[in-house]
Order: C-alpha cells, then sequence, then structure tokens
C-alpha cells in the first residue's frame, strides 16, 4: 500500500511539469535544421539548333537540405513564420537528356508558413502540422556549353509534418524532427548556346522530399513550474482542479478530480467546503476576475452533481490575487490556472 501511493504520488507531481513543458509557442521565435532532400524524377528535354532531343526523367541522388526560420506563436497552438533553405542534388542519370550528363541542381528560396502545434495530446513531445507557399531559384549544373551560367525560379508550395521534443530543463528550447515536401509550380527553361548554335534546356516537375532534424528556441518562456505537492503533504483536505489557459470547462480528468473530492466528502466529517477559484496573470485583473468565478461555479456545479448538498459549498473568486507559483504580470502559469476545493 505505501509503495502504490508513493508511486501515485510522484505521478501526480510528474503531470504538471509535463504539462508545463508541452505548453503552445507564444511570441518570438527561430528555428534551424538540417537533414537529406531526395528529388522525384525531374521531367527534362533538351533542345540545340532547333533539334528537340527525346525527354529525360532525370533521378536524384539523397543530398543536403538546410531550412532556418523565424516565427511567432499565438499561444493556442498557431504558429507563422517565414523560413529560408537551400537544398542540393546530384542526379544519376550518366547521359541525361541528349548528352548532359553530371547534372546536379541547387535550389534556394523562401517561404511563408502557418504551423499548428497539438498541444498536450502526445505526453513530453508536440506534434505539428504544416503549409506554406513561397519562391524558389533554381540553379542547374553539368548542362552543355553556357546553359548552366543561368538560373530559373518557380513559385513553390510545400507541407510539413514534424514532432517537438520540449527539453524540461531549458526553457523555450525543443529539438525537432520534420518532413517537407516541397513542390515547385510550371516549368523552367535554360537558354544559352551550346557548339556556337542556340539551345535550351527544360525541366517541367520539381518534388522534393526532406527529412530534417533541428532545433526551436522560443524567446520569453517562462521556467517549468515546480510540481504541487502531493495531496497527502495538503492533509487529505485540499483538491486542485487545474484548467486550460483562457478555459473554465472540466476535462475528464478534472472531473475525476471533483469525482475523489465528493467522494472524500461522503467519508470524512466537515463543516463546509471551500471553492475557491484562480487565474494567473495573463488578462487584465477585471478578466481574471470573471474567468475565476466561471471557474468555482463549474467545479461547484460538478460537486452538486456527484453528491455534494449546495448549502455545504461555500464559493468564492481570487482572479489573480492568490498565485500558487509567483510570476509576473501578463504571464501564462498552469499551476495558478486553478480551483481549490477545501475541506473545513
Amino acid at each position: 500500500m505505501k509503495l502504490r501511493n508513493a508511486l501515485l504520488a510522484t505521478a501526480m507531481m510528474a503531470l504538471p511539469v509535463a504539462a508545463a513543458n508541452a505548453q503552445a509557442v507564444d511570441g518570438l521565435y527561430i528555428a534551424g535544421s538540417a537533414g537529406g532532400n531526395y528529388k522525384q524524377s525531374v521531367a527534362a528535354q533538351a533542345t540545340v539548333g532547333g533539334v528537340l532531343s527525346p525527354s529525360t526523367n532525370l533521378t536524384s541522388r539523397i543530398g543536403p537540405a538546410v531550412v532556418v526560420s523565424l516565427g511567432w506563436g499565438f499561444g493556442n497552438g498557431l504558429r507563422a513564420e517565414v523560413e529560408g533553405s537551400y537544398r542540393y542534388n546530384q542526379f544519376k542519370n550518366p547521359n541525361a537528356a541528349g548528352g548532359v550528363g553530371g547534372v546536379s541542381e541547387q535550389m534556394a528560396g523562401g517561404m511563408a508558413n502557418v504551423l499548428y502545434d497539438f498541444v498536450g495530446m502526445v505526453p513530453a513531445v508536440q506534434p505539428y502540422v504544416g503549409a506554406g507557399v513561397g519562391y524558389q531559384r533554381v540553379i542547374t549544373s553539368g548542362l552543355p556549353g553556357n546553359l548552366s551560367a543561368n538560373s530559373a525560379g518557380s513559385f513553390a508550395y510545400q507541407a510539413i509534418a514534424g514532432v517537438a521534443f520540449p527539453i524540461a530543463n531549458a526553457p523555450g528550447l525543443a529539438l525537432t524532427a520534420e518532413y517537407r515536401f516541397l513542390g515547385l509550380t510550371g516549368s523552367r527553361t535554360y537558354s544559352g548556346v551550346v557548339g556556337g548554335v542556340s539551345a535550351s534546356f527544360k525541366e517541367t516537375s520539381d518534388f522534393n522530399h526532406s527529412l530534417l532534424i533541428g532545433i526551436r528556441y522560443a524567446f520569453g518562456a517562462a521556467p517549468a513550474a515546480p510540481a504541487p505537492m502531493p495531496m497527502a503533504d495538503l492533509g487529505a483536505k485540499t483538491f486542485l482542479v487545474f484548467f486550460d489557459w483562457n478555459k473554465a470547462d472540466l476535462t475528464a480528468r478534472s472531473q475525476g478530480i471533483v469525482r475523489d473530492a465528493a467522494t472524500y466528502s461522503t467519508k470524512t466529517p466537515y463543516t463546509r467546503i471551500d471553492v475557491d477559484g484562480n487565474s494567473d496573470t495573463s488578462g487584465t485583473p477585471g478578466y481574471n476576475q470573471g474567468l475565476s468565478e466561471r471557474r468555482a461555479r463549474a467545479v461547484a456545479a460538478e460537486l452538486v452533481r456527484d453528491g455534494v448538498p449546495q448549502s455545504a459549498i461555500s464559493m468564492h473568486a481570487f482572479g489573480d490575487t492568490k498565485l500558487l507559483v509567483p510570476t509576473g504580470p501578463e504571464t501564462r502559469e498552469p499551476q495558478n490556472r486553478r480551483v481549490e476545493i477545501v475541506f473545513h
């Protein structure tokens, strides 16, 4: 029994820390990643002296890819960012596009992305997805004559899927692993002179698959809150119900805690039950006062549904005046978004 209670207390202490580490990005952040890029077969065709060669599909080797970005998190899982990227690939074809061999491609450009983090869905990590549009400049090397002296650009689009691993002892810092699909629109034509006659080289598709490992840092992230005391240290007379940011509705876990408090009331004598609503310091004092009252009302109503007499409940709302974790103004702190159920 003692071992089970100790394990339960340890788990209760660890859960709030994991939740704090999984908070959404709120404010400015920077990120960088590097990895490999694979380019799907590129359809290419050369024209020399007006003679059109047969079309060829250029097959890519895996090459390096680098992405750096600057973005802003809105605190609700949504992020917007701008990025710069570079990719390089060589093609396997020994004699591609009518006598062209040793062809390689460099691609660099900028994208504007919108991403969404699935906060709190998976313990200790944050899956995310995103999409972006932008422009990429392409230089294809290894072409005959002076064709390689030119570059061509295309509008681009991409899809992003990844996962972030927040580092517990470094607030705001996270490792990332992600997949990016980048496609270019239209075609790219390189014109020049080969053997004294006019020539051109045309590519009509360019689809890229990148696997990247990186790092992201969010400025101004608050340190992870210390774990609350286990229930035994509260004399088994106080139950803490925590809320999501700017929310007053009860999650399934919160309903379970309220149900435990209602069960406790049937087994222990008491004179009254205080239901005290609280908020963190994000938002104005007036708004926080109303939010803490809505939270207290939600918990009190759930207690009544679980069999606690309405007459036994004394409800209070303290806004952001009774912080469990001291913070400065305009700080989102999970431990302060709570209702305390106190038995007297």
